[in-house]
């Protein structure tokens, strides 16, 4: 058996009849170098008439798989990442329910449980891959700030979760792809046309239906969970939680695979527990729940919250940003059903209307950078 180059569907002697070259090897998404295996030149391997598809590398028959070098490596199964994101989706909005059913704990407090679970699991992960603790020099910068970002995102939304419908909250966060095109824009130069300009509008115009202001609404509103204050609150804390969370997209998408998840993931729980400590010392909201159910319900949201961070991670890193986007609206679906079975809440025509912009307004900005990334991508082809 020899090191195959690769790039047809039968090995083939290399020209001038030397042998073929052995390749540097392939990174996997662990950043283990795992050359492929092949027959020599002008030998069948057994039972070819049954060859399959090699799910190590570019998806070729088998055995004669390997890519070669410098072409691009495609994913192992075309809708893994899509598969992510709606598990991911499922596992948020499970925790978020459980969030809504603790009592007299502050959501800095439940973040630094949660952020404590991801450390302890994240570790072992961290010391299997050999990926150490800081990162490579020139990506640490990056790490940092996804950590920062991602913790305050997660702190706001916990916040806005306590405080307001779980629906209305869940809704106000998929104004994040409206967010992103527009820090896009302004960071990364990408271009802000007269689509993304409408489709923020129809974000905007969701949010407002969600919050119904009473300068908009009159006095009395109705259909609103407590009082309208809390309500209010709680939509600002999801809107800025929602900017923080785009920005964490933005700089998710610069890292790419050059960071493996796993550290991506340690970042944002060791900064949010340092942060959270320090918030409860000054909020002085410091409190063990006193009821069994509650204690539960917290390591439920520690394992439910790793658990949608790892598949959201890994889901950004093997597909592209926009069917990711476009695939998180399960989370609104997810959080109305969830709302009505568990906590008998039924939503408003108000935040039906403002689901409906905000998903639209998402759904377009995601399909319309998809396409416009399928376009660049044909182009350099060309």
């Amino acid at each position: 058996m020899v090191l195959c180059q690769g790039g047809g569907g039968d090995a083939a002697p290399a020209a001038g009849g030397k042998e073929p070259e052995v390749p540097p090897g392939r990174e996997d998404g662990a950043g283990a170098v795992q050359p492929c295996l092949c027959p020599p030149p002008g030998v069948e391997a057994a039972g070819a008439e049954e060859r399959r598809a090699c799910g190590c590398c570019s998806g070729m028959s088998w055995p004669c798989c390997c890519e070669a070098p410098g072409t691009k490596k495609k994913a192992v199964c075309p809708g893994l990442g899509l598969f992510y994101t709606i598990l991911s989706a499922f596992l948020f909005s499970v925790a978020s329910l459980f969030l809504k059913k603790i009592e007299d704990i502050h959501s800095v407090e439940v973040s630094a449980f949660r952020c404590v679970f991801q450390m302890a699991f994240v570790l072992p992960g961290l010391i299997y891959y050999k990926t150490g603790f800081l990162g490579p020099k020139g990506k640490r910068i990056f790490l940092f700030f996804r950590g920062f970002l991602g913790s305050t995102a997660m702190v706001l939304l916990y916040y806005a979760y306590q405080v307001m419908p779980l629906a209305d909250a869940t809704v106000i966060t998929f104004t994040s792809p409206v967010f992103t095109s527009l820090l896009a824009w302004i960071f990364l130069k990408e271009k802000y046309s007269l689509w993304d300009l409408l489709f923020t509008l129809f974000a905007i115009t969701g949010v407002i239906l969600i919050a119904r202001p009473p300068f908009l609404f009159g006095s009395h509103v109705t259909g609103i969970e407590g009082s309208y204050t809390d309500h209010l609150k709680g939509t600002i804390a999801a809107i800025a939680s929602t900017l923080s969370a785009a920005s964490t997209i933005v700089i998710l998408r610069k890292v790419g695979k050059s960071v493996h998840y796993f550290l991506s993931i340690w970042y944002y729980a060791v900064i949010g527990l340092i942060g959270c400590v320090i918030a409860l010392f000054v909020l002085n909201e410091w409190r063990l729940p006193h009821c069994g159910r509650d204690r539960v319900f917290l390591i439920l949201i520690g394992l439910l919250g790793l658990g949608g961070q790892v598949f959201l991670t890994k889901a950004l890193q093997i597909e592209k940003a926009g069917p990711v986007s476009i695939m998180k609206t399960m989370d609104v679906v997810f959080a109305f059903i969830l709302q009505v079975l568990f906590l008998n809440h039924l939503p408003t025509w108000w935040t039906v209307g403002g689901a409906l912009c905000v998903v639209a307004s998402s759904c377009g900005t995601a399909i319309r950078k998809w396409r416009h990334s399928m376009k660049k991508a044909k182009q350099r082809e060309i």
